[in-house]
């Protein structure tokens, strides 16, 4: 198991920042670099210029061909007039500088907040689900033009010790699953609520901490069982693996001073071991073929900006991969509107999941598969409760409550959640 999520590293300094804004002559000179948090993927950075603001991304995984098809994405995506914000290019084209063996790309500073489900209105929660079904049928056409124009090749460019700049060509190309094929988590948190880049993977608030998906590829494959292969993706949890993790889980919790969580962990941990074994049989077989396409990957709250009542960006696209589109809709639709006492907002949900279907075609079919292997996982889900009592880390502990009630009440409330996504 591992001891950190990512090993530390030291913010760009004045020379590095100079060699990188040499490639872009018209983002000016670098005044103040400021980190924004301490990222599980990525980190991030505020940088100021002698021409404006600007939001720094260092790329921790250094996959310029998977960097590069997110951006080519993005640029089209912004092009059909989607709410992103892509990356700026440099002088030469490109949109990836490597220094130092390390990835960074420059972004526009988008100002704006984020809003979970609670803050949309009903006409609003309509409009969040016509917006992710623009993504997935848009996504469809863009990216058989990134592979069909070669994005993945694009130069990316080489900074040296003396700041000349180079050209290599990104290795790989496009494959049925992006870097980091996930689904919700973690990711951009605000300053103060007021201004925030474009990527960066916030670490600093337990309830951003929403699915294991949220910890970097071989971490999240620790915590899961799973593989990165297309079939693993789409393998629902053995229940059999399930109940080791909760006796393993069940011990840890019990060898330790007590407080009111380790009471609730047991209780839940206990309560769900119950629960699935009444419910084994309904384990889903593996996604249907057609069901896939390409997603965004991590579509919540934290990756949504808002200027007023309006979407500004969508952003963090390091999942960008080949999943099972309704999936998406309906692990963002459970983190949107979850609310504190573990149930889901109905009201909302509904808009949503129409405007969604409408916009995409799907079926109520396709959304009553997705949310029956949603549900699935939230009931083999334990992420949470690995990271507090495998890795020591605590930042999820505010999310576990709400998090744990809803598979308990989702469970109960089954068929009222199917006929919310497919009414």
């Amino acid at each position: 198991m591992p001891r950190s999520l990512v090993p530390p590293v030291a913010p760009p300094d004045g020379g590095t920042l100079r060699t990188l804004l040499r490639r872009y002559r018209h983002a000016g000179e670098p005044l103040t670099c400021e980190p924004l948090t301490e990222g599980l993927l990525n980190h991030g950075y505020r940088l100021s210029t002698s021409r404006g603001r600007f939001f720094l991304k260092h790329h921790l995984d250094g996959d310029r061909a998977a960097i590069v098809r997110q951006h080519a994405a993005t640029l089209r995506l912004g092009a059909l007039g989607l709410p992103v914000a892509p990356p700026v290019e440099a002088d030469d084209g490109s949109t990836v500088a490597v220094l130092g063996g390390r990835c960074y790309a420059l972004h526009p500073w988008v100002e704006g907040r984020h809003r979970d489900g609670g803050e949309l209105t009903a006409a609003q929660s309509r409009r969040l689900g016509a917006l992710l079904g623009t993504v997935h049928v848009s996504l469809e056409t863009v990216m058989k033009e990134v592979a069909g124009r070669g994005e993945v090749f694009e130069p990316v460019g080489v900074v040296g010790a003396r700041g000349a700049v180079g050209a290599v060509g990104g290795a790989g190309a496009i494959g049925a699953v992006g870097a980091l094929g996930g689904a919700t988590g973690l990711g951009t948190l605000s300053m103060g609520g007021r201004g925030v880049g474009t990527g960066g993977r916030g670490a600093g608030a337990g309830t951003a901490l929403r699915s294991p998906e949220s910890a970097p590829e071989g971490l999240r494959c620790t915590l899961t069982g799973t593989s990165h292969a297309p079939d693993a993706l789409d393998a629902a949890a053995d229940p059999e693996d399930t109940y080791a993790l909760i006796e393993e889980l069940l011990a840890l919790v019990r060898r330790r001073p007590r407080d009111s969580f380790d009471e609730l962990a047991e209780h839940r941990l206990v309560e769900r071991r119950d629960l699935l074994e009444r419910h084994a049989h309904r384990r889903p077989p593996p996604a249907a073929t057609p069901a896939r396409g390409w997603v965004h990957g991590d579509f919540h709250p934290l990756n949504l900006l808002y200027r007023d009542a309006e979407p500004a960006a969508i952003v963090d696209w390091d999942r960008l991969g080949v999943r099972p589109r309704a999936e998406e809709a309906v692990r963002a639709a459970v983190i949107f509107f979850l609310r504190p006492d573990g149930t889901l907002d109905f009201a909302k949900i509904r808009p949503y999941a129409r405007a969604y279907r409408h916009t995409t075609g799907a079926g109520p079919a396709e959304l009553a598969a997705a949310v029956h292997r949603v549900w699935w996982e939230r009931l083999n889900d334990f992420w949470m409760l690995r990271w507090r009592y495998q890795l020591g880390d605590h930042r999820a502990d505010p999310g576990f409550p709400a998090s744990a009630a809803l598979a308990v009440w989702w469970t109960r409330a089954y068929e009222d959640v199917r006929d919310a996504f497919t009414d």
